[in-house]
């Protein structure tokens, strides 16, 4: 009944976004474009490239592969309606837009930090089991941990997103965001949201804390294997795949600390905005530079391509 009520009474929420700044819209505009660009070009270079190079059939980057699919996804959920409402008057967005939008930011969101713990454990094998790393990392297994991430952040969105709009909005609709955030719509609400706060910090303590504990604990395994090596050649490729993903995961598990591992009413909207604007724009458009700047695979199954395309 309380959902009917709030999407009978508002149909349609206004996104401030950067309203306060005018002056800075077209700025944004321009930047954010070129880093969603960025974004689409880098991301489907790798999906594409790993996908035609049969040296790239591994399981390193079968995962890098999702990870870029989940990126592409994450950004293009929020970003095109930011740039449209940065560009024009209006800054609406309906409410089944935006429950639409919330669904799929969280899904997207709590996917990539359990596939983030996928590809540690991915590294943890490759380093520390190496005799074992076929059979442990085997192509079925594989595939059945890339489900376990993209099914565990649908499933833990479709009930949390459910909480969110559970909530009684009393006619409210100026929403102090670019995008529907669960911590922008809690405030919103004119009865007590504590439940909500709680069932917010719990769930982002299991998809944020304990994600990132795990790959902590993976990548002090792997950093104690290191110290063991005798073969310069061993520590370079792994400081430079391993060092790599730690960069990733710090760019993306930083500002959603920031922004989820607090209570909504302690947050400040404006702080919120930019540090939302880092994790949806500009990491999904570093991290495929992250990962193939100084990269032999890569430059290898670039060079490997152009040469079957111009037939040398």
């Amino acid at each position: 009944m309380m959902m009917e009520k709030n999407a009978s009474f508002e149909d349609f929420f206004i996104l401030l976004g950067f309203s306060n700044w005018p002056h800075l819209e077209v700025v944004l505009f321009v930047v954010i474009l070129i880093f969603y660009l960025t974004t689409l070009i880098g991301n489907l270079f790798i999906i594409i490239l790993s996908y035609l190079d049969s040296h790239l059939h591994t399981p390193m980057y079968f995962f890098l592969s999702n990870l870029s699919f989940l990126d592409l996804c994450y950004t293009t959920s929020s970003i095109p309606h930011l740039l449209v409402n940065l560009w024009g008057l209006e800054k609406t967005i309906s409410y089944a837009g935006c429950m639409v939008q919330l669904y799929f930011v969280l899904a997207l969101g709590t996917a990539e930090c359990v596939l983030l713990v996928v590809m540690s454990y991915d590294r943890y094998a490759a380093v520390c089991r190496p005799l074992h790393y076929t059979v442990l990392m085997n192509p079925c297994f594989c595939r059945l941990l890339a489900a376990a991430s993209w099914v565990s952040g649908f499933t833990t969105s479709a009930l949390h997103s459910s909480f969110t709009f559970w909530i009684p909005l009393c006619g409210h609709r100026l929403v102090d965001h670019f995008f529907c955030e669960v911590p922008a719509l809690l405030r919103l609400s004119c009865a007590d949201t504590h439940a909500n706060e709680l069932i917010l910090m719990v769930m982002s303590s299991i998809f944020v804390l304990i994600p990132l504990i795990l790959i902590l604990t993976s990548y002090g395994a792997i950093a104690w294997a290191v110290l063991s090596m005798q073969s310069t050649t061993g520590l370079q490729k792994v400081f430079g795949t391993c060092g790599a993903h730690l960069m990733v995961v710090s760019l993306f598990f930083i500002p959603v600390m920031c922004m989820y591992l607090q209570p909504p009413s302690e947050n400040s909207p404006n702080q919120g905005k930019f540090i939302a604007l880092f994790y949806t724009v500009v990491t999904p458009s570093l991290n495929p530079l992250i990962y193939t700047l100084r990269n032999k695979d890569v430059r290898g199954a670039v060079k490997r391509l152009m040469g079957w395309e111009w037939g040398i």
